[in-house]
């Protein structure tokens, strides 16, 4: 008689993991709706690290001398040997009315064998790799030519080894633009390294604008991390929406994203603070942007400023309003114009003769926040003069308004899994006559520096729902986007991609993005759910060129769901591709020493046909693609 307990425990627990079968039905003969080919993008902006020690591949940190009451930030003074000096921020002189600061090294004691200068930490380290070549410039200028010439060199921490060196020679009185080469040679690859910038006479020497590459992205000067793009390419990202979220904004209006400042030559660029605390030096501007955009075949979604700040500062609608809403034709003609144009002909002398692409034009971010209640006003003014000017552009406002009717509307959703998984059904008696909807921002928060398997559910399950209504939703992307995982470096928990100064790595979430947006139809189809758990959800869409049909299913729960496929309207053709991304626990996830612990791992389902027995399994995001013959 005791043994009964223990055996109705085990069939009670059997009976939990054998759930009954769900039945989906798809019609394959029966689209619903048009597929948005722009439902997946990226949105970005300057917290996290994102640009500066981030994508923008720069290596030196605070490259114009930037100071708070500790000193010039990330940089420190060198004497080796006996040699003696010292450094100071020098606030009035510069290499120009931009860039109007500059280090100022006073040496007192100093030969060839016993230098003194100053070094700079990067990023939290500087990365290097054997064999290989990075481009640096530099301004300078000397009380005294005789001064010598400046050595500069990459070193490691752990003992001053000389990992690759180059000089600086003819340094005058005047500022002047100096370009080096630096090439490791056989090292083991390591950001425990920085960057040395010495002198072997006594003298004055004045710095400023110190830039060190490493190769980018499609070798462009000014460029990206390699790492970090290719992740963005895996992606398959249709647009890119900068500048940014709060980056735009500012936390006041004089800190705003003002891209005029952010264009041409970086000497003519002042640097501005981001709204996350800590200087953003406009490496990344407008052109940047765009040029990121062409790198991707990526199509621009441009945000321009639109009178408020974060610190509810805002510019009244009207007359006061109009310099901003010129500015903002301004920067559209400079993305758009032919070189007969004003704005055109600048983006011209920037380097790039061709016009870019635009369809999106958002003005303004989360403006709900603005306590003046001025967005109203402030929409309608920008909506019509670009409209007057630019009749084709879709624009995009940031929260509801009454006086004008916006081509499109930003929504923005940052939620735990479960409040996702209530939600999935959000836009399907939506009003269709309405606005479009772009989801702008949206991410599952649950997991640091980056989300965890959980949130991955919490994300695959939002975009059955998106694809769903991709009538309706035009675009969508997940921010934020990066995250520098050094201590200091994040301001923002669960953030998609993460990295240091040498090694990078795809979230969970990551691959989810990755296994939707490269598997995804142009139009929807008919299809029903029927006694399915609370937590499987599906989305399928079809590609009518190439005949494939893409289901995507998410089982957020810890057990197997099995599903009888019906599949009407049409023959498939074995077999089927399958790929999956699953995990043992909600918690699991990748980091930078373990990137690959959670990726999507492809199989093939032999045997298909129109009444088919599937299994989803625990804690599992999918995507089948069907052939049709």
């Amino acid at each position: 008689m005791k043994t009964w307990p223990v055996i109705l425990v085990l069939l009670s627990s059997l009976a939990v993991g054998q759930k009954k079968p769900a039945t989906l039905t798809i019609h394959l003969d029966k689209p619903v709706s048009k597929v948005s080919p722009t439902l997946y993008g990226l949105m970005t902006e300057e917290i996290n690290y994102s640009y500066d020690g981030g994508l923008y591949a720069e290596m030196v940190r605070n490259r114009t001398f930037h100071t708070r009451w500790e000193g010039v930030l990330n940089w420190y003074l060198a004497e080796y040997g006996n040699a003696q000096g010292a450094m100071q921020g020098d606030p009035h002189t510069g290499p120009s009315e931009a860039v109007n600061r500059s280090l100022k090294l006073t040496v007192t004691q100093a030969d060839p064998q016993n230098q003194a200068g100053v070094i700079n930490t990067g990023y939290w380290g500087m990365a290097l790799r054997p064999n290989t070549t990075y481009q640096g410039s530099l301004y300078a200028k000397t009380d005294s030519e005789s001064i010598g010439p400046v050595s500069v060199r990459l070193l490691a921490d752990a003992n001053d080894e000389v990992l690759a060196a180059s000089t600086v020679s003819d340094v005058t009185t005047e500022w002047k633009e100096y370009h080096f080469t630096l090439k490791t040679g056989s090292i083991r690859p390591s950001s425990a390294n920085h960057l040395a910038l010495t002198i072997a006479h006594p003298g004055t020497l004045w710095l400023s604008l110190v830039s060190l590459f490493p190769p980018t992205y499609h070798d462009r000067a000014n460029g990206n991390r390699v790492d970090l793009m290719e992740k963005l390419a895996a992606m398959h990202p249709a647009f890119l929406r900068f500048p940014g979220g709060n980056y735009l904004e500012g936390e006041h209006i004089a800190d705003r994203f003002d891209w005029k400042k952010t264009i041409g030559p970086l000497v003519e660029r002042p640097t501005h603070p981001s709204p996350w605390r800590y200087m953003s030096s406009d490496g990344m501007g407008l052109l940047e942007f765009l040029e990121w955009c062409e790198d991707l075949k990526m199509q621009p979604v441009l945000a321009v400023y639109a009178g408020y700040s974060l610190a509810q500062e805002h510019v009244n609608p009207g007359a006061d309003l109009e310099p901003y809403v010129q500015d903002a034709l301004d920067e559209i003609e400079y993305v758009t114009g032919s070189t007969d144009t004003k704005w055109g002909a600048v983006r011209a002398k920037d380097g790039h003769p061709q016009p870019f692409h635009l369809t999106y034009v958002e003005v303004g971010n989360e403006d709900q926040f603005d306590r003046s209640g001025s967005y109203d006003g402030r929409f309608a003014q920008f909506y019509k003069a670009i409209k007057a000017k630019y009749p084709d552009l879709q624009i995009i406002a940031t929260t509801a308004v009454k006086r004008v009717r916006p081509d499109v509307v930003d929504d923005h959703y940052y939620r735990r899994a479960t409040e996702f998984f209530h939600d999935t059904t959000h836009y399907d008696k939506a009003d269709r006559s309405g606005p479009k909807i772009f989801v702008g921002e949206w991410a599952t928060r649950e997991g640091s520096p980056t989300p965890n398997f959980g949130a991955a559910l919490g994300d695959a399950a939002w975009m059955t729902g998106m694809e769903r209504n991709s009538d309706l939703i035009v675009m969508s992307c997940y921010a934020p986007l990066f995250v520098n995982v050094n201590p200091g470096g994040m301001q923002w928990e669960s953030d998609l991609i993460g990295y240091n100064a040498l090694r990078s790595y795809g979230s969970p979430s990551y691959y989810a993005q990755v296994m939707f947006a490269s598997h995804v139809g142009e139009e929807t189809l008919q299809s029903e759910l029927e006694n399915a758990g609370p937590k499987l959800f599906y989305s399928v869409t079809s590609d009518t060129n190439s005949k494939r049909v893409f289901l995507k299913l998410v089982n957020a729960e810890s057990v197997p769901q099995s599903i009888d496929l019906k599949l009407t309207g049409a023959t498939l053709a074995p077999p089927a591709k399958v790929w999956t991304l699953n995990a043992g626990s909600t918690e699991a996830t990748n980091t930078l020493d373990t990137p690959e612990s959670i990726v999507p791992k492809e199989s093939t389902l032999s045997k298909v046909s129109s009444d088919l027995h599937y299994t989803v399994p625990a804690y599992s995001i999918q995507v089948l693609e069907l052939k049709q013959q």
